[in-house]
């Protein structure tokens, strides 16, 4: 490999983690958004519990 093609390989392997870094955020505060309004579609009118732990 010549100096030219890991350089090129450097950069774009940098360019593949920038994406991801901006990518991977957005899908975890999608799935997150969508498991509490799944949890609030399941009964909107339930309080929370104090401490669900003791009422095991």
């Amino acid at each position: 490999m010549s100096y030219r093609e890991y350089v090129i390989a450097a950069y774009a392997v940098f360019a593949v983690v920038m994406l991801w870094d901006y990518i991977a955020p957005k899908l975890q505060w999608r799935t997150a958004l969508r498991a509490v309004r799944q949890r609030a579609a399941r009964n909107p009118n339930r309080a929370p519990a104090a401490n669900t732990e003791l009422e095991r």
